[in-house]
């Protein structure tokens, strides 16, 4: 197999209100829009991130419990501790402090309107632990 490119499709009520969480915080552009549809694309990346609008001839979302558990939409940034502050200030739904994992990964969340969970992370080896790429 020999992966191109990767896409990220995300179903959300308002589509307006997440693409613009991604253009202003996350440094997103949008690339391709339609009737219900974004696709939007960082220029450092070749992973893409797809906005749709929910089609109603699809069965009703699962309730709690039913369906996906979790989704979270993982970023790996060169400075997180700078990405914290900077969305902080910038009013983002930061969601607390950055957290330490002993393994030396460094992360935070933050949503969206539309409850989209964004985690920003990034490796800092503890010493002596080999790099990690």
């Amino acid at each position: 197999m020999n992966v191109v490119a990767t896409k990220v499709s995300l179903t959300v009520e308002d589509i307006g209100a997440s693409s613009r969480f991604f253009t202003t915080h996350l440094g997103f552009r949008e690339v391709e829009s339609g009737n219900g549809y974004v696709c939007l694309r960082r220029d450092d990346t070749s992973v893409e991130i797809a906005l749709s609008e929910r089609d109603p001839e699809l069965p009703p979302r699962p309730r709690k419990g039913q369906g996906l558990a979790d989704l979270v939409v993982t970023l790996t940034v060169t400075d997180v501790v700078a990405e914290h502050a900077r969305l902080r200030r910038e009013g983002a739904a930061v969601s607390g402090r950055i957290h330490h994992e002993p393994w030396g990964e460094q992360l935070f969340r933050l949503v969206d309107p539309n409850g989209v969970v964004v985690q920003l992370t990034e490796w800092v080896p503890p010493a002596g632990a080999p790099e990690h790429r």
